[in-house]
């Protein structure tokens, strides 16, 4: 298909040389003498490769229409040139900070108008297809390290012989949970991300201890204590997403000041961490022990409940009891 290029100007004359010279290459032309004419034309119909368009316009100038054209999500990347007869330096400025991509001088030689409109197109038609290659590597990069990062959370979670998944199903309800209080999805991802590595301290904790079936001993539950400090050493060293040492130190910090390692009270621990807390906790008592199964539901949003406050930001509870209501058939938990 010819490229198509719409030409918005009062100056008839110049008009209809624009016409001659997009007809005789064999170029789509549409034509209006009016910018108001021009903006009722933009309904999504026709999508141009490039749109001409003088400055100075009764009802609507140049300014005004290209206005217009930057706040319609189908036109904003369209690239737009400015025909105009004024040498003023200002005009000019002021045309490209709003948005237009270049300006042709009136009155303008047909090679020239061609020439250029040719050379802008390309360049936009190039520019389109390096930003969609760099998004699909950027992509494919990304699902790349969530899968290393989802198999590096898998072999912490396969330290303890009796839960299994709870990694991932931690990430998934702050994720939820993100969601919900209304983050947005970037942020969503990286929740996600510090779920998924909020116990990759427990790397250097030994097996034995992990998975001891009797209660632990004082110097046994003092090593366990040290996983979120030992986890956000690992995790600083990853320097690009700095995010993730928040998750691993402070998931165990409580709301009333009496968690670990740090002893953070209310708004001073991190709201991520605030999150991934509430969803470790559930997520601990709807998995399997070594000494029982799963909580009932029931008692499972009890213990949320009585905790709201002391142990959980009042906020991320009610939102996880909320989504405890929903889940009438108890698919929260583990398999």
């Amino acid at each position: 298909m010819p490229d198509t290029i719409v030409v918005v100007d009062d100056d008839m004359m110049s008009l209809s040389l624009s016409k001659r010279v997009f007809d005789k290459a064999g170029l789509q032309g549409i034509y209006f003498s009016s910018g108001k004419e021009a903006v009722a034309f933009f309904d999504g119909r026709v999508i141009p490769d490039l749109i001409l368009l003088d400055i100075h316009m009764p009802e609507l100038n140049g300014f005004e229409v290209l206005k217009e054209l930057k706040a319609a999500p189908l036109y904003r990347n369209i690239p737009v040139v400015f025909l105009t007869g004024d040498e003023d330096v200002k005009t000019e400025t002021a045309g490209l900070h709003a948005g237009a991509a270049d300006f042709i001088r009136k009155p303008f030689a047909a090679e020239v108008l061609l020439k250029r409109v040719r050379n802008i197109i390309e360049l936009n038609r190039l520019h389109h297809d390096m930003s969609n290659e760099i998004r699909i590597k950027t992509e494919k990069l990304s699902r790349a390290y969530i899968q290393i990062v989802e198999a590096l959370a898998a072999s912490v979670d396969a330290k303890d012989r009796y839960t299994h998944g709870h990694s991932s199903r931690v990430a998934a309800y702050s994720r939820e949970i993100a969601k919900r209080v209304g983050y947005s999805e970037e942020e969503q991802d990286k929740i996600y991300m510090m779920g998924l590595l909020h116990d990759v301290g427990k790397i250097g904790i030994q097996d034995a201890i992990i998975n001891k079936p009797s209660r632990l001993t004082e110097e046994e539950y003092a090593m366990i204590k040290t996983h979120p400090v030992v986890g956000a050493e690992i995790l600083k060293k990853i320097q690009d997403i700095p995010e993730l040492v928040v998750g691993a130190r402070w998931h165990h910090e409580r709301y009333d000041g009496r968690g670990y390692p740090d002893g953070l009270e209310g708004d001073n621990i991190p709201e991520v961490a605030r999150i991934i807390a509430v969803a470790d906790t559930y997520d601990a008592m709807t998995s399997n022990r070594s000494y029982r199964g799963y909580l009932p539901q029931e008692k499972v949003r009890a213990e949320i409940e009585r905790c709201k406050g002391s142990q959980f930001d009042p906020r991320f509870a009610d939102i996880m009891l909320v989504m405890i209501d929903e889940d009438r058939d108890y698919t929260l938990k583990e398999d």
